[in-house]
């Protein structure tokens, strides 16, 4: 089978149609692909959201140095 590239205008529509006369194996397949574009686009947001200039790796190794101190304070007044 030949294969190559389309671009063809389909409404929603049109494509759910076509979605549904697959066979159940490759309407798994088409729901993983989506799946892992959702998936990327959400880490990528994600990333973003969290990303800051304002905090270095010196600033994150002081803090968990305090949270382990304070931790380890707990273990051995129990």
């Amino acid at each position: 089978m030949k294969t190559g590239t389309y671009n063809i205008d389909l409404e929603f529509s049109q494509i759910l149609d076509l979605v549904r006369q697959l066979p159940k194996k490759e309407k798994i397949r088409l729901s993983k692909e989506l799946e892992k574009e959702i998936i990327g686009a959400k880490l990528t947001s994600l990333l973003k959201a969290f990303r800051t200039d304002e905090l270095d790796q010196s600033t994150i190794d002081k803090e968990v140095e305090v949270v382990r101190a304070e931790l380890y304070a707990k273990s051995k007044a129990k």
